[in-house]
């Protein structure tokens, strides 16, 4: 897994009218969770803009104030309207405890199905998988070259060794669906 480092200033004083403070000035409040004392920081928006604002889910290296801690990011808040960072949750991770994570899906292949006149349908963009850090891959690879239409790999398909799929098992995560042109090609192939 992809790893990113953001340098972060330890917050002394935490609250309402601080926070305030700090939004204003451009920085982002952060907490980080799995040790003793959760550790309250501060750091520019623009440090986590390669982090945010991609489908990539990457191992974080918090820096704060010297002290640097592997971590993942847990949650992020968003202004409702200005779509600006609000605070962000990091979970401290270490290689002997599994995690909770959400994976994007990459397609590979090109599907026998396309070929015939379908189309392909990605039902879903990222898997909840549970697993060890150093077993989680950056994305999930699904090769689609043996699809037909009406065919799809559904969750209960996916194997991964080390990795723990947590989507239900029935959920299609890729379709490959028939087209209006497919359907009246096969229609008027039959009169």
């Amino acid at each position: 897994m992809k790893s990113i480092s953001i340098k972060a200033t330890k917050r002394e004083v935490v609250g309402k009218k601080e926070t305030k403070r700090l939004r204003a000035e451009g920085l982002v409040p952060g907490v980080l969770y799995g040790g003793e004392e959760p550790v309250h920081f501060y750091a520019p928006e623009k440090e986590f803009k390669s982090l945010i604002y991609t489908p990539n889910v990457y191992l974080v290296d918090l820096d704060i104030d010297g002290t640097v801690t592997q971590s993942i990011i847990q949650d992020k808040q968003f202004h409702p309207v200005r779509e600006q960072l609000l605070h962000v949750d990091f979970l401290r991770t270490t290689d002997d405890k599994t995690i909770k994570v959400e994976i994007p899906v990459k397609v590979e292949g090109f599907a026998k199905g396309i070929r015939n006149g379908g189309k392909l349908k990605v039902n879903l963009r990222t898997l909840k998988v549970k697993g060890m850090v150093k077993y989680l891959p950056d994305t999930i690879n699904i090769n689609v070259d043996d699809l037909d239409i009406g065919q799809s790999y559904k969750v209960s398909s996916l194997k991964r060794e080390n990795l723990e799929f947590l989507n239900a098992q029935a959920v299609p995560v890729i379709t490959i669906m028939i087209t209006r042109a497919a359907k009246a090609a096969k229609a008027g192939g039959k009169g």
